[in-house]
């Protein structure tokens, strides 16, 4: 009995020990260093009250996030060591938190500190130390009012929508500024020929149309329409012997004189040298200028004469798993009159013909229909009316009836923005009144085939 009295007060003991030591074990919570530290982020900011918590007592669930941690909403969070969220007191208690409250600067219901930034479409706004928001004002290419202004208005009955999102366009595009020179002129059409009401050039010459290319952030409409045109051409006039798809970073880099690569050039001086010096296929020389910048990258590919006009390379092609380096050139290109007649008559017997267009804000917005350009911008000053000019290849034209009865023609046209852009790459423009300049300068050539040539295939 004796023993049996030890072993029970051994055993108590032990308990009591046991207990004692447990009381004396800090949590994992309890360990944890103070979240201000290093100071308070976001003092003024909604937690406790976002969240509608606020516990008696210790409550280790009563949590909301901060920042990449949590912060607590219970009484225990109120001690020396805090991890409190930062609105605990004033929310919870009702006193004046122990910190002074950071300048700072609202947005959607949260407080962000001074220097704090987040993007708006293309504009940064960073919080200024007055607690105001400073945002940059720059003309945004996709313009979610302008989006909402020309599907909500009575733009409709012009046949045209608009959609929004970088995607759109397979990534911001910057808009090229050549300045052509005027190239010879030729005019050939009979006033009283009948045209096609509708025409498609990839209908009529199937395998010799080039889909459309993507010129990235490289304001290189110049070559990459110059490209086109030409690979289209020689395609048609070599009655499909030759089908190259011809490379714009050919021009961008070894086109150098008075162009400007990535930040613009001159269609002039494109046409130039691919009649006198000549470029390879994209495949042999593909486009790596992805960013505008004011030269272009070093040019990659060179040529000598052969004698009776030709030329051959003297280079390997720049992608290592092509060998093909044939060069190809084009005979002067020649500048059609304005009249709608003489370019779809052009149209009809060459094949594409290359345009230059003014370019507005709407433009880039452009997702389906007949473009026109509308008046959404006006109110938002110059610099969100009119980006330059662009230069695009015509393939086709049509006309369709309009929800209000009317009849509207249009010339359908191959941008550089992608397949993702537009329709399929492709878009509709009003045609027969120079709509955005379209039908003012107007450029057809032909490629310089040769005998042999057409035994290539």
């Amino acid at each position: 009995a004796d023993n049996m009295r030890l072993l029970q007060a051994l055993l108590c003991l032990w308990l009591l020990a046991e207990a004692a030591l447990a009381s004396r074990v800090r949590t994992r919570r309890e360990l944890a260093p103070g979240l201000y530290e290093h100071g308070v982020y976001d003092a003024g900011g909604s937690y406790c009250q976002q969240g509608d918590v606020c516990c008696h007592g210790r409550d280790d669930g009563c949590t909301v996030p901060y920042h990449d941690t949590l912060c607590y909403c219970d009484l225990f969070c109120n001690r020396t060591v805090s991890d409190c969220c930062p609105d605990f007191w004033e929310y919870c208690l009702g006193i004046p938190a122990p910190f002074p409250k950071a300048p700072g600067c609202a947005r959607a219901g949260r407080s962000y500190p001074t220097g704090a930034t987040y993007q708006e479409n293309c504009n940064l706004c960073t919080c200024g130390p007055s607690g105001q928001w400073q945002c940059e004002d720059h003309a945004c290419l996709m313009d979610g009012e302008l989006i909402d202004a020309v599907n909500r208005g009575n733009y409709g009955c012009w046949g045209w929508a608009a959609a929004g999102g970088g995607k759109e366009l397979g990534g911001p595009c910057v808009v090229s500024t050549p300045h052509a020179s005027a190239l010879p002129p030729q005019m050939n059409m009979d006033s009283n020929e009948v045209l096609p009401r509708h025409f498609d050039a990839a209908a009529k010459w199937p395998g010799m149309i080039h889909e459309p290319l993507d010129q990235g952030n490289c304001a290189g409409s110049w070559a990459f329409s110059t490209a086109a045109v030409a690979s289209d051409r020689i395609s048609i006039h070599s009655m499909g012997h030759m089908t190259p798809a011809l490379s714009p970073q050919n021009l961008l880099s070894c086109d150098t004189r008075n162009q400007r690569g990535c930040s613009g050039g001159r269609l002039d001086g494109a046409w130039w040298y691919l009649r006198r010096r000549g470029v390879v296929t994209d495949e042999c020389y593909p486009f790596t200028s992805q960013e505008s910048q004011p030269a272009a990258q070093p040019c990659m590919m060179h040529s000598r004469s052969t004698g009776r006009g030709k030329r051959q390379a003297t280079a390997h092609c720049p992608n290592p798993q092509t060998h093909a380096n044939e060069i190809y050139q084009s005979t002067p290109a020649y500048r059609l009159s304005s009249s709608e007649k003489e370019i779809m008559k052009e149209l009809l017997e060459n094949g594409p013909v290359q345009a230059i267009l003014e370019v507005h804000e709407d433009f880039f917005m452009y997702k389906s229909g007949i473009y026109r350009h509308t008046p959404v911008a006006e109110g938002k000053g110059p610099k969100h009316q009119r980006h330059g000019t662009h230069s695009v290849k015509i393939t086709g034209w049509g006309e369709e009836q309009l929800p209000d009865g009317q009849t509207q023609k249009y010339w359908t046209a191959a941008n550089s923005w992608g397949t993702a852009w537009g329709e399929g790459g492709h878009f509709r423009i009003a045609r027969g009144v120079n709509e955005c300049e379209v039908e003012t300068f107007v450029v057809g050539v032909w490629g310089r085939i040769s005998m042999e040539d057409m035994t290539h295939k």
